[in-house]
């Protein structure tokens, strides 16, 4: 991916952070963007940065430019696509990976007694900023054939997993996106789709259950499906793989999993495993098998 650019947006942890390190991996000069910068915080009030993401994409062996944008502020979006104009004029890959939902979720809750306020967070911090991006740096992706966008959801199909309808409606908002994207594209030339990860070891995550990426295994005692965790970089593999693959229109407007796209393209994820969620959930989550009976290494 020498000569290539791309954007990550949503970049300063997660799968963005994942997905920016391994496109640098293959050679691409990376736009790595959020909202968290070493002088200031976002809500979210983590400790990762959009300059340490950069940092890291460089060490993998591609050009990381950090920029901060707030997705929701119009204004942002458009200094951002000015300085990538003025610096390359187009780009060859957009992954929209934008969230930032998770102060506002109330999982558990029924719509009716939760907060309105933040159920409305939820949809402008997981919708609203996938289509302002959209609008603003599609422009730069269609100047010339070949290009690739790729929204990141959660999830592969649109069953309820009984997560809320403010989360659900983001989610399945975004395959929605992949969808119609693979559809408005292709007359220009550009694979437009969304992907999903796993179950994920991101770094929220991890601190969620009280391990580190060390540790990680430690959780599996009190949540036991997480032996199928995957790190970011999984996913990012799996968008890399995607944005190399000369044939990658064949996949406009699915949305494909992590493990699924493993199975298409045979990377692995960083301990050298393949983690396959799909799997293990298809045949030991849906039935009710207990975890203790299974050899989870059959599913990595």
């Amino acid at each position: 991916m020498e000569g290539k650019v791309a954007v990550v947006t949503g970049a300063t942890r997660g799968c963005g952070r994942g997905i920016a390190i391994e496109l640098g991996a293959a050679g691409a000069t990376v736009y790595v963007t959020g909202r968290t910068t070493r002088e200031s915080t976002s809500p979210m009030n983590r400790p990762e940065t959009i300059e340490e993401t950069a940092e890291l994409v460089d060490k993998a062996g591609g050009t990381g430019i950090a920029v901060r944008c707030d997705f929701t502020v119009v204004s942002d979006v458009d200094t951002l696509r000015a300085r990538i104009e003025a610096d390359h004029g187009s780009v060859d890959i957009l992954v929209d990976d934008v969230w930032g939902g998770d102060p506002f979720v109330q999982f558990g809750t029924p719509y009716w007694e939760s907060d309105l306020d933040r159920a409305l967070g939820v949809v402008r911090n997981g919708i609203d900023t996938h289509l302002i991006a959209l609008h603003k740096l599609l422009p730069l992706v269609v100047e010339q054939p070949g290009g690739l966008v790729i929204e990141i959801t959660d999830g592969d199909d649109d069953d309820y997993p009984g997560t809320g309808i403010p989360y659900y409606l983001v989610k399945s908002g975004i395959r929605a996106l992949g969808r119609v994207l693979g559809k408005d594209l292709a007359a220009h030339g550009v694979t437009g789709l969304a992907v999903t990860p796993g179950y994920l070891r991101s770094e929220m995550m991890l601190e969620t259950f009280g391990v580190t990426e060390a540790t990680w295994r430690d959780a599996i005692a009190n949540h036991p499906d997480y032996v199928l965790a995957e790190t970011p970089r999984y996913t990012g593999r799996a968008v890399a793989a995607l944005a190399a693959d000369p044939q990658v229109s064949r996949f406009a407007g699915q949305t494909l999993a992590s493990w699924t796209l493993m199975r298409e393209y045979g990377f692995t994820d960083l301990d050298g495993t393949r983690p396959d969620w799909g799997r293990w959930y298809a045949e030991v989550v849906l039935p009710g098998i207990d975890r203790s009976t299974v050899d989870a290494s059959a599913y990595r």
